[in-house]
Formats: C-alpha cells, sequence, structure tokens
C-alpha cells in the first residue's frame, strides 16, 4: 500500500530563535544523492508522499519525509505560537543537522508549501532549490491575512474555513469527533471548478466545509482505497487535528513577524507545479511568481484537483524527477 519505508523517531535541539529544547519528528527516509524534503499539507500525513517516494530515490535522490510538529506522532506542544514558520522552519533545519545534511530542495504541499517557500528566505544557506505543489510563492497580503478575510466573509467569519480555525478549540471538537467523514468527504477526486463553485453557490456560498460535514454530498469519485482512508482516520485519532489547525492560527503572527516572506526575491532554481482544477490553490495564483523567483520553471498539470500527489502521481512524479535531474543529477 506504501513504498514509504518504516518511520524512526529523530531527535535534536530545536534551533533559534526557539527555546523549546529537544525536539522529535517521525521522520521517513532513504536513498542517496542530493537531498529532497517533503513537506505535507494539512489534514494530511507523510503517508500523502507514498507514491513519491520511491520514484525520487530511484532518481538518484536522498529523499527525507518529516511529519511535521503537530502531526502523527511529532512533537505536539501546547503553545500555539509553537506552530509559527520560525518554529516550522526551525524544525526543518534541526532536522537537517540531525542527519547531518548542509542544504537541500524543499517539495511543499498545501501548508508545506508555505514551509517550503520560507526556507530560501529565511533558511538561504541550507536551501538548494524549492518545489512548490500547488501552493505558489504568494506576495505579502497589504494587510493581516485574517483581515483580508474577514473583508470577504462579511457577517458571517464561519463560512470561511481559516477564520472558523482561528478560535482555539472551536474546530478540534468538530472534528475530532469525525476523523472519518473529513475524509471520506472531502479527499475526491477534483471535479472543474465551474462545478465546484455550483455546488457551492447550491449549498448557500459556504466556503467551510469543515463545519457543516454531515450535510456535504460525497461528490466527485473516491480518492482513497478503504485502506488508505484508514490509515488517516486512525492517524488523526491518534494526535486529533488541533495541530495541524494550530499552523493556520498563525497567519498573522508569520505576517507581523516576516515581513520579507512574498517580498524578498528568491534566486534559486525554483519550480512551480499547479493544477488546473484546485479550487483552493488556483493556478493564477501562481501567475506573477516570475516577479518574485528569477530562476523559475512553471508546469500545470490538467484536469487535477488539490490532492495532486495522490490524484496524479504519475504526471507529478516526471515533472518533478525531470526538473530535479536537469537541476541537481
Amino acid at each position: 500500500m506504501s513504498d514509504l519505508p518504516p518511520a524512526r523517531e529523530i531527535e535534536f535541539i530545536a534551533p533559534a530563535p526557539s527555546t523549546e529544547g529537544s525536539v522529535t519528528l517521525s521522520v521517513h527516509e532513504g536513498g542517496s544523492g542530493p537531498a529532497v524534503v517533503l513537506c505535507h499539507g494539512f489534514p494530511e500525513l507523510t503517508f500523502s508522499w507514498r507514491h513519491q517516494y520511491r520514484p525520487l530515490v530511484e532518481a538518484g535522490f536522498r529523499v527525507i519525509v518529516p511529519s511535521q510538529r503537530g502531526y502523527d506522532g511529532s512533537h505536539a506542544p501546547a503553545e500555539i505560537e509553537a506552530y509559527d514558520i520560525d518554529h516550522l522552519t526551525g524544525d526543518i533545519v534541526g532536522l537537517l543537522d540531525a542527519l547531518e545534511i548542509d542544504q537541500a530542495i524543499f517539495v511543499g504541499h498545501d501548508w508545506g508549501g508555505f514551509v517550503a517557500w520560507a526556507m530560501p528566505v529565511l533558511h538561504p544557506d541550507r536551501t538548494l532549490g524549492v518545489i512548490g505543489v500547488n501552493t505558489p510563492y504568494m506576495a505579502r497580503s497589504p494587510v493581516p491575512p485574517t483581515q483580508a478575510l474577514k473583508m470577504v466573509a462579511g457577517d458571517d467569519e464561519g463560512s470561511i474555513y481559516i477564520l472558523w480555525f482561528q478560535e482555539p478549540g472551536v474546530a478540534e471538537s468538530v472534528l475530532d469527533a469525525q476523523p472519518s467523514l473529513v475524509f471520506e468527504k472531502l479527499m475526491r477526486q477534483a471535479r472543474s471548478p465551474a462545478e465546484m463553485m455550483a455546488e457551492v453557490a447550491e449549498s448557500g456560498g459556504d466556503m467551510n466545509p469543515f463545519r457543516r460535514l454531515e450535510e456535504l454530498p460525497a461528490v466527485g469519485q473516491e480518492l482513497l482505497s478503504a485502506d488508505e482512508l484508514q490509515v488517516y482516520i486512525d492517524a488523526f485519532k491518534r494526535s486529533g487535528f488541533r495541530g495541524g489547525v494550530s499552523w493556520y492560527r498563525n497567519f498573522d503572527r508569520n505576517w507581523e513577524r516576516h515581513p520579507e516572506i512574498g517580498t524578498q526575491t528568491i534566486a534559486c532554481p525554483t519550480l512551480m507545479i499547479t493544477a488546473e482544477w484546485d479550487v483552493a490553490l488556483s493556478p493564477a495564483l501562481a501567475a506573477d511568481m516570475p516577479s518574485r523567483c528569477t530562476d523559475l520553471e512553471t508546469v500545470m498539470i490538467p484536469e487535477c484537483g488539490h490532492w495532486t500527489q495522490q490524484e496524479k502521481p504519475e504526471e507529478l512524479n516526471q515533472i518533478m524527477t525531470d526538473w530535479l535531474g536537469r537541476r541537481f543529477g
């Protein structure tokens, strides 16, 4: 079911500015050659990269797949501030140190994309290159991110899931009680954006599927087998959703602390892989990336939705191994 090797616990001392001391991450790792670190998104796991691990190893790379903080088996502190971008990127730096790796190529999907794009800005000496999967290197918002979203939400802030996530305990109380519904309803094959938006309009225009899981129709072909679905369900039954949701609670903190993210030009080799049918992270969001990335290639995967690694694995693998081979092979 998975080509990932067994995970092992890797402990390191959290780098500054963190004062946490010891941090332990659960990590799948193997292969030889230039290091490639695969950063998962929300609500996902290292398991989401199961189709990419073996092809990347066979292409001649040392592949590292960490379960990031707050997720299955890894460090999960209680403080919300412990999930800001300093800690998330600091974990990657600490992991590289523990593995005695100087530099790596960072690949990020969804929230993992924000981590990957922050690496050349906050830790340029550790970064060989970046691959964004669906998540672009976005321009800095002129106002704090939640303020911008509140302008869109109007009177019903809960209609936008990122705003609904902000109040501690609210999302957890709903998601922790029904992890099976989260993945049964949301992790499905994509449909065209027109179909997706028509469904949103028909349901009242709510852009927050998480708070109404029981009401959501199961639309689109199932993406996971029964056994694969159970991996996600079991993992989030163990960990809950608090850690992953806490990443979202640091959007404004990250914006305030690091104005250079989204404004600083990235000069290392970069690859942006967009998915034609991703409503959450549409290809249009990557259109102006050439103004902030001086060595950029962009490829779009047709008729692909948000769960790219699992929805179009062969296409994604071919694009990544081709670029990695040309630039770092």
